[in-house]
Formats: C-alpha cells, structure tokens, sequence
C-alpha cells in the first residue's frame, strides 16, 4: 500500500471518529436538555397544585325552597364557606331598592312579589303561569373562606311561578335559584345587566 493510501485512510478513520464523538456530545447535549425540562415541568406542576391548595374555591350559592313556596333558604355549596352577609338587587324596572340580609341568608317571596306583578301587568303578561319563570337579580356576598374574608358578586335566575287564587288574585310561588354568572363590580353595570336580563326573560312591554 502506498504512502497516499495509507494517509488516506487514516484520514477517513479520523473524520469517522469525530463524527461519532460530535454524534455523542448531541445526545448528552439533548440527553440533559430532556432532564431540564422535566425537573422545570415538575417544578411548575408543584407550583400549581400549591397555588391551587392555597386558593379558595369559586363561591356559589345553593337554595332550598319551603314548603308554601314563600322563601328561600340559601346556602354556599362549599360547605368550608361561612356567609356573613348578602345585598340583593333586582331588576331596575322594579324601582325596588337592593335588600340586605345577615347570616340569615335567603330570599323572600314579599320582596319583590308586588313589583313583578305590577310590571308583568304592565308588560300585559299572563297573571298565571303554566310553568316556571325566572326573574335575574344581583347577589353579593360577604363570606369567609378559612381565614380569609372575602366577596362575591354574581347574577342568578330565580325561578318562580304565578298562582292564582279565586278572589285574592295570583301569588308568587319560588322554585329555585339557578346561577346566571358572574357580576361586575360596578353598581350601576350590574343594574344594566339586569335590565337586559329581564328583557330578554319577560319580553318588552306592549305598547
């Protein structure tokens, strides 16, 4: 074999050999990149379940109705939840003015019984119904979580029905509370909110 070959060949044998060690750093190089990755995805998983551990829960409501469908008695579905205090605010064509409650946290049919009747009326709706309706209000918490204090705003349907009565006209039975979503903390945007609400729900009034 000749010198040319013999150098030759030696040089393939070189380039081969650095070809399998730059071969060898890539996958350390990706080796270690994967173990990054995964200690950073752990990390971060670990972040949000303590993030998650340390946030209350979301705060919704729950009703029972009594027996003459005269109130409701609300309650928080998380039962760690302590309510302190509740506003509540109707539609702005009841020209009714927000009701606050206690501990004692329900809803009573007489608060607004006589202003959705009246505006019914005025709508020319049916004095009784065949089924359930809902009429949307605001409802704003005041509760404890753990050793938190903390607030809630939000819009629920409340469901009802009219009854009528021979003599005594017809009187508001309450069904349900169902939840719409969450309320602005604006005053005034919710009142817009509700407006539309209970146009879309009663229907604009004849003229």
């Amino acid at each position: 074999m000749s010198n040319d070959t013999t150098r030759r060949s030696r040089l393939r044998w070189v380039t081969l050999g650095e070809a399998v060690a730059v071969a060898a750093v890539i996958i350390s190089g990706l080796g270690l990149w994967n173990n990054y990755q995964d200690r950073r995805e752990a990390r971060a998983d670990k972040a949000a379940e303590a993030s998650r551990a340390t946030s209350p829960a979301p705060f919704y409501l729950r009703a029972g109705t009594s027996g003459d469908g005269s109130t409701l008695a609300l309650s928080p579905v998380v039962t760690d939840h302590v309510i302190q205090g509740q506003t509540l605010r109707f539609p702005p064509a009841f020209k009714l003015s927000p009701v606050t409650t206690t501990s004692d946290t329900r809803i009573e049919a007489d608060w607004f019984a006589g202003a959705l009747k009246s505006d019914r009326h005025t709508r020319q709706l049916p004095e009784e119904t065949q089924g359930d309706e809902r009429v949307p209000v605001m409802i704003e918490t005041d509760y404890l979580a753990g050793d938190k204090a903390l607030k809630a705003r939000a819009f629920y349907d409340i469901g009802y029905a009219l009854e009528g009565h021979f003599l005594r006209g017809a009187s508001v039975k309450l069904r349900g509370l169902s939840l719409i979503g969450k309320a602005p903390a604006s005053d005034a945007a919710a009142d817009q909110r509700l407006a539309a609400l209970w146009e879309a729900r009663a229907g604009k009034p004849k003229k």
